[in-house]
């Protein structure tokens, strides 16, 4: 997938900051078609985005921010909240402004088709990926998995604990890895619980006797669900006072595999404001065919199976 990236990742490299050193650098990009990164600075009234070249100015029409703005299927939004933030590109020509200044005119569009056509058309359920958050609301996280383009990755694939908003895994701008879960009407959907470890992975970082962290995720008649990690919940007996989102120290009462439990006893409860920390994976291929959360000896299977097929469909935006 050599260039294409979610936006943000070329910015700052040896190769693009070598392309905006001068005019003369520019015009070569030009020539040889490349991706480049460079920082939105304005969103004009016209909502044509003026991009810092460094050298010179650059400006993306607005029917080129982005793949479906021309057809109407993608709002101006797409464009508009690029301003501050880094936006890829091609440099389809270098003009002379009524200054007489030279102005490189950029297409994100084209730079988006091609990452489209020659690397996200490629993709199959199970292809481990990288994005980048790009922003969060209750049913999911989005994020760009190249050039831009954004996919969905709904709350119930961000990790098998349970989490009542997506701020509570992620941050805007954070570079996480992700599998391609399905492709659907030409749309891919993304999964992220089978990168966090199975549950046998999970608790062996764990034993009988400790008294370790963890966070409240919800409270029932029968007792409190607390968090150990992402991918890890234990029942702890019912205490006075508690809450879900409330950190804890827990005592590891008990561990049972054949039936993925962790008994626990709630020691204290606390408030506390936490800013997500960046995932531990424990996958690291490029690629997964199956996912088994459940150890071998439970009762109960926990399993993903992606679908080898291939999406037959033209690919689409989110």
């Amino acid at each position: 997938m050599a260039g294409y990236y979610p936006e943000g990742r070329l910015i700052n490299t040896v190769e693009n900051l070598s392309s905006m050193q001068s005019l003369s650098q520019l015009t070569e990009a030009y020539h040889d078609g490349k991706i480049l990164e460079a920082r939105a600075v304005v969103c004009d009234a016209s909502h044509n985005l003026i991009v810092d070249l460094g050298a010179i100015k650059g400006i993306i029409p607005r029917e080129e921010g982005a793949i479906g703005i021309r057809e109407g299927t993608v709002r101006d939004i797409a464009v508009i909240s690029r301003v501050n933030r880094p936006v890829c590109f091609v440099i389809t020509d270098i003009r002379k402004n009524e200054a007489g200044k030279p102005v490189a005119v950029l297409s994100r569009r084209i730079a988006q088709e091609r990452c489209m056509r020659e690397y996200i058309s490629s993709l199959i359920p199970g292809d481990v990926i990288d994005a980048r958050i790009t922003h969060l609301d209750s049913f999911g996280a989005f994020a760009d998995i190249g050039c831009g383009i954004v996919s969905l990755l709904p709350i119930d694939s961000i990790s098998v604990s349970r989490i009542d908003h997506p701020r509570e895994r992620f941050s805007v701008g954070m570079e996480i890895k992700a599998v391609v879960k399905n492709i659907e009407n030409g749309r891919i959907s993304l999964t992220h619980k089978e990168l966090l470890g199975t549950w046998e992975e999970n608790a062996a970082h764990f034993e009988i006797g400790e008294t370790v962290a963890g966070i409240v995720r919800s409270v029932e008649e029968y007792g409190a669900f607390v968090e150990l990690a992402p991918n890890l919940a234990g029942l702890a007996e019912m205490k006075e006072n508690i809450r879900a989102g409330q950190q804890a120290s827990v005592y590891i009462k008990n561990i049972i595999p054949g039936r993925m439990k962790i008994k626990l006893i709630i020691i204290d409860t606390f408030d506390y404001s936490y800013t997500p920390q960046q995932p531990e994976y424990f996958f690291t291929g490029s690629h997964i065919d199956s996912f088994y959360y459940s150890p071998p000896t439970s009762e109960k299977i926990i399993e993903t199976i992606f679908s080898p097929q291939r999406e037959q469909q033209p690919l689409c935006i989110a």
